[in-house]
């Protein structure tokens, strides 16, 4: 039951700031100290924004940290580039940069100059060392959003004592703009004992935007954010933002009080009825997410290795029944994505989906499909050398829609046949681990290991779909750089490009002619998107969306630009009529 509060008591913070090495003591964390007491005796103006959750991690960069909270704060707390415009153009965020521009054609090369006063919380600048740290985290780790663009990068210098940043890229690479944004504090993560994992788990160690941490709570669901008064630029308007875990009764009490000011949540169809009956003081928005819910036949499984068994599979799935599990009946409803590399919410989308499956099951087609993979079906079962069609389906963790369509998933395959192992590990274990085993000869390694890990053959997990299409195109479906190098040894273990563990040579020239602008973009996915479904790799199912409730007592507040959401402009909210 939601309290009306009049003003948020001081919570301690429960993360230890990380320190680090320079020849000058750096001064305190505004993160970390006490709320200065207001002279006055004045009670801090504060704004409520009703969450879904606020347990971790935060590292916007990992697909499994993938959140309303983690974007939120990561617009309030990290630097950035570029940032988008509502419009959905970019531009560059001269709260943190000088410039940015392209210096020479070849090679491809980009000058990024840093503000001068632009500092970590801790006192230490925004510098080159936090391009490259991001840089080669993002090149090299598994379970990353859009890595294909870092991939690109052959060199990063640092100059002007590490205000200026030059990065030379392989090729022409005109989504460069897309890169750099939400820098993180490499002079604190680089040498830390968890090391990428670990990275923004559950706090932010330092931050350098225009609110600051107060308090992170996940039992109570719940993280303060203040005016950080070391903040270099404009300073908020509003001196704290709460975000507190609703569920639909406290969110819908919450708002006609006026306890919440606005909320940010994912929705079913009769939670935006009830939201609607408040009438005309709270406005709704749909606000849609760069991220795609999909599943992912995995070619590197032993068993989906084989073209013809995916076939089998893609015909047996309801995709409409999925769709309607996971949507509910909220704002998704209106975003089925019906295109391998689009989102619905992108201008211009257009539906590449064949008729026939995945459309639509089609037992029949299966069926000749599993014959030619030399199963039969026996008792119920289908078999092959005696043993049966067993299948591990992953989802991360009680995340949803993936949970849902997991289950709805699972129960379609077996009532047709076949046996199913559904596993819900950790989001991070998901990314990081079960869906990054080293491939060799196209097939992943181990099925099983030391550490009880398993093969998954199909994960129903989130796709990023935002930013540049030819970067979404090649993060999504693109090799390794190192799997399709010239003589390169296809029986050495290696970490695939992608989720899915997707990677063709015949279709890489064209992903890479995409990416760097030889190719355009719609010109490729004329040919790529016939043959993307062609493999039965990626099934799309619907962009994700949340609702935006905006009650009374709040100005300044809109849906933000196309898939980044509210809180960029948080800076500039106050209380009062809206």
């Amino acid at each position: 039951m939601r309290v009306n509060r009049k003003a948020v008591p001081v919570l301690a913070l429960a993360a230890v700031l990380l320190t680090a090495c320079s020849n000058t003591p750096p001064p305190p964390v505004v993160s970390s100290s006490v709320a200065p007491v207001s002279s006055t005796g004045k009670t801090p103006s504060q704004i409520v924004v009703g969450v879904d959750d606020v347990l971790g991690g935060y590292n916007p960069h990992n697909l499994a940290d993938s959140s309303q909270v983690t974007s939120a704060l990561s617009q309030l707390l990290l630097p950035s580039v570029f940032r988008q415009k509502d419009d959905g153009t970019t531009q560059l965020d001269k709260n943190l940069m000088k410039s940015a521009a392209v210096v020479s054609q070849q090679p491809f090369v980009v000058a990024y100059d840093i503000r001068p006063d632009a500092s970590w919380s801790d006192g230490a600048p925004i510098a080159a060392e936090d391009f490259d740290y991001l840089r080669t985290q993002l090149r090299d780790q598994p379970g990353v959003i859009e890595p294909a663009g870092y991939r690109q990068i052959t060199d990063l210098q640092s100059r002007e004592g590490g205000k200026r940043v030059e990065v030379t890229f392989a090729k022409p690479y005109p989504g460069w703009q897309t890169l750099f944004s939400d820098l993180l504090p490499a002079h604190l993560l680089k040498d830390a004992p968890d090391g990428w994992r670990g990275a923004l788990a559950s706090n932010f160690p330092a931050i350098a935007g225009p609110f600051s941490i107060k308090s992170l709570d996940t039992a109570r669901g719940e993280v303060i954010l203040e005016r950080n008064e070391r903040y270099w630029e404009k300073p908020a308007a509003i001196d704290r933002i709460v975000l507190r875990r609703s569920d639909q009764n406290t969110l819908l009490a919450a708002l006609r009080s006026g306890n919440d000011q606005f909320a940010l949540a994912r929705t079913t169809g009769d939670e935006l009825k009830l939201l609607g009956e408040l009438g005309s003081s709270v406005r709704l928005h749909t606000v849609a997410r760069p991220l795609v819910a999909g599943v992912l036949l995995r070619p590197v499984s032993a068993t989906l290795q084989d073209a013809q068994v995916r076939a089998g599979i893609a015909a047996l799935l309801d995709r409409g029944k999925l769709i309607t599990e996971g949507v509910n009946g909220g704002p998704s409803s209106q975003l089925h994505a019906d295109a391998q590399v689009t989102a619905p919410s992108v201008k211009g989308y257009t539906a590449t989906i064949p008729p026939g499956p995945p459309t639509a099951p089609d037992v029949a087609k299966a069926e000749q499909s599993l014959k030619a993979a030399g199963y039969t079906k026996t008792a119920g079962t289908w078999r092959k050398n005696g043993r049966a069609l067993s299948l591990v389906i992953a989802s991360p963790g009680t995340q949803e829609p993936y949970t849902t369509i997991a289950k709805e998933l699972a129960s379609e395959l077996a009532a047709q046949g076949i046996e199913v192992n559904a596993i819900t590990p950790q989001p991070r274990d998901l990314f990081s681990g079960l869906l990054a085993m080293p491939v060799a000869g196209g097939v992943q390694q181990p099925t099983g290991d030391s550490a009880g890990n398993v093969g998954v053959d199909i994960a129903v997990v989130p796709q990023a779909v935002g930013g540049d299409t030819a970067s979404v195109l090649a993060s999504t479906f693109g090799c390794r750089p190192e799997q399709t190098a010239a003589g390169v040894d296809k029986t050495k273990p290696v970490v695939p490009g992608n989720a899915a563990g997707f990677c063709d040579p015949a279709l890489q020239p064209s992903i890479d002619a995409a990416l760097s602008g030889s190719t355009q973009t719609s010109e490729a996915l004329t040919t790529l998107e016939p043959e993307l479904w062609r493999q039965n790799v990626v099934i799309p199912l619907f962009q994700l969306a949340d609702t935006l409730a905006i009650g009374s007592g709040i100005s300044g507040v809109t849906p933000g630009p196309p898939m980044v959401g509210p809180f960029g402009s948080a800076v500039n909210w106050t209380r009062g009529p809206k």
